[in-house]
C-alpha cells in the first residue's frame, strides 16, 4: 500500500469531535474533547493496513496546528499525540505537562 501522507486531506469534523481522513473506505482519526479553552486529545486510530505510512503524524500535525490557531491549551491523553508533542517541541508551549 502506497500513500503519500503529504497529499492527504485531513478534515476537521467538529460534529464528531475529530480530525479524520478516509483511506480506501476506512477512517483514520484523532478524537478530542473541548473543555473551555482546553482541547483534550483522547484517541488516535489508523486502520492496521495503513499503519507506518505517516498518517497518524500528519493528523497529529493538523490537529495541533488547529489547537494553536484557535488558542487552545492542549492536554494529550492519547499516547500517540503525547509522543508526537515530545518529538516536536514547537508545540510544548501550548501543552500541559511538558
Amino acid at each position: 500500500m502506497s500513500i503519500d501522507s503529504d497529499q492527504l486531506e485531513i478534515k476537521h469534523n467538529p460534529d464528531e469531535h475529530r480530525f479524520e481522513v478516509m483511506l480506501d473506505g476506512k477512517i483514520a482519526m484523532v478524537q478530542y474533547m473541548i473543555a473551555g479553552k482546553n482541547i483534550i486529545f483522547t484517541h488516535t486510530e489508523v486502520p492496521p493496513e495503513f499503519e507506518g505510512l505517516g498518517i497518524g503524524n500528519k493528523m497529529a500535525h493538523v490537529a495541533l496546528e488547529y489547537a494553536q490557531a484557535e488558542g487552545y491549551k492542549v492536554q494529550a491523553i492519547c499516547p500517540f499525540i503525547a509522543a508526537y508533542i515530545r518529538r516536536h517541541p514547537e508545540y510544548q508551549s501550548i501543552t500541559w505537562g511538558y
